[in-house]
């Protein structure tokens, strides 16, 4: 079985070293929130730095490990491509790695899109992915602020602007963000905390 530091060294051959770096961010924002939240700090860090290990792969390559692993390809005909690299991730690191912790897998697999009902390790994965120290864009520092409180807020800000930003470009939506989204707002209303 490979260890961390085997991945770093394969991710490195595999991506651009700014996306090398990204991973290496993301690596290590999700150890730490990890480490705040109660999940798993070694799953984290792991699927932190594979989380984007087919992100730069052609679109036909990703579509064969999609279906290697056994997913529709069909059903992704009108997604946007963008993510695509979490499907064929998730089939690269199953398949071609030999990694088997589903846990690891799933936080791979539902970094972009989110869903419903995401475990604690998946939200840490999906938010690192937007908090990570590469990261510059401008509400950057207030989705830091959100994930150093909770990931859940973290996650309904950075759904709200994902999903705005994808309807602004006329892009198609994944059925996953949006009930990863609803998910999350009905959570908050149950608790019946402020937005």
């Amino acid at each position: 079985m490979y260890k961390n530091d085997d991945f770093i060294r394969i991710i490195k051959n595999r991506l651009s070293e700014k996306r090398f770096e990204h991973s290496l961010n993301v690596a290590e924002s999700a150890k730490e929130l990890a480490k705040k939240f109660g999940a798993d700090e070694e799953k984290a860090y792991t699927a932190g730095i594979l989380h984007d290990i087919m992100k730069e792969e052609s679109i036909d390559i990703q579509l064969e490990y999609i279906a290697k692993n056994g997913e529709n390809t069909e059903k992704l005909k009108f997604a946007n491509t963008q993510i695509y690299h979490q499907m064929s991730g998730t089939a690269y690191c199953r398949v071609e790695l030999g990694v088997d912790d589903e846990d690891i897998l799933s936080a791979i697999r539902y970094h972009t899109t989110g869903r419903r009902n995401m475990t604690l390790l998946e939200k840490v994965v999906y938010t690192a992915d937007f908090i990570s120290a590469d990261r510059c864009y401008p509400d950057v520092d207030v989705m830091r602020k959100k994930a150093s409180e909770s990931l859940d807020e973290a996650m309904l800000y950075s759904l709200r602007y994902t999903i705005t930003d994808l309807a602004k470009k006329a892009k198609p939506i994944h059925t996953d963000t949006v009930e990863c989204y609803n998910d999350i707002l009905e959570n908050f209303k149950e608790k019946d905390l402020e937005l």
